[in-house]
């Protein structure tokens, strides 16, 4: 499973260490992260209505995007609260905003269904590929409009089909030729999964049983570009992904070699002169806090 931000309502002990785990890998490779997802930062900014003078809050921060890209755009006036549940996440995405000298941005441990934070607090909320892992999507996105000011909006990210997206399944595809998979039961249509939204309408009716006004969504069509060599994303991949990097550990050395010489002519699909480009789909929705009667 791969990590883009995580809040549950319940701890659960084992997927808290699996994404503490994690957290080392997501912030060593910071940088190309942000940039790979930049485009979905500023839909979830066009989209949320995000002005440079307000109080903004990410949830499922992760190690603090795209927090630390409106706090790092936003006036003097502006102010980025980001919040997750797992401690190791949220300390990466303090040492950034201390590494940046933002002073505008505040980063805290938190669950999706109760945030430290008064009624009517934020001009805009916005969540990047968070709520697909919520145990209770409806109770989270009720807690974040309660939070919201009326009138205002929350956006959210998540991914559209598997099989539109290759930066999921490129490598996945060459691991799983030479890694058995222990049967499973089928995974039920709410449990928590990267594409658990991936139909369209099914988290825009979320928003609307949560109370939000004129739920809409959108197609977003995008290009993950990274920076790097074939060499170093498998690297990158190998280490961002806990699934990749499970089933990786069960590769003799032998397999290794073989599956990494494979993976690399995987990626030479999408090389380019600058790096890795995958084409990608991601479902933006958002809706309004109502107003008082």
């Amino acid at each position: 499973m791969q990590y883009y931000g995580l809040l549950l309502m319940q701890p659960d002990q084992e997927v808290i260490n699996r994404w503490s785990g994690s957290a080392p890998f997501w912030e060593k490779h910071r940088e190309i992260i942000r940039q790979m997802f930049a485009p979905v930062s500023q839909a979830l900014i066009a989209d949320g209505q995000v002005d440079s003078w307000h109080t903004v809050l990410d949830v499922a921060t992760g190690p603090g995007e795209p927090a630390l890209s409106i706090a790092a755009s936003a006036g003097a006036e502006g102010k980025v609260f980001g919040v997750d549940v797992i401690p190791e996440m949220v300390a990466a995405a303090r040492r950034e905003a201390d590494h940046l000298g933002l002073r505008n941005a505040q980063f805290d441990v938190a669950f999706a269904d109760h945030l430290p934070f008064p009624a009517d607090t934020f001009d805009a909320v916005v969540s990047r590929f968070g709520v697909m892992f919520f145990p209770s999507p409806g109770d989270a996105v009720r807690e974040m409009l309660r939070v919201l000011k009326p009138g205002r909006k929350l956006a959210m990210a998540v991914w559209h089909f598997a099989d539109r997206n290759p930066f999921h399944y490129a490598l996945a595809r060459v691991i799983d030729r030479y890694v058995e998979s222990p049967p499973v039961a089928p995974v039920a249509p709410e449990a928590p999964d990267a594409f658990r939204f991936a139909s369209p309408g099914k988290l825009r009716e979320v928003f609307m049983e949560a109370g939000a006004m004129a739920p809409t969504e959108r197609l977003l069509e995008f290009t993950i570009h990274a920076p790097v060599s074939a060499e170093e994303f498998w690297a990158l991949r190998s280490e961002m992904s806990e699934k990749l990097r499970d089933k990786i550990a069960r590769l003799s050395r032998e397999q290794l070699a073989t599956v990494e010489s494979q993976a690399l002519e995987a990626l030479s699909e999408y090389s380019t002169g600058s790096g890795i480009s995958f084409p990608a789909e991601v479902l933006i929705v958002s809706g309004t806090k109502s107003r008082p009667a």
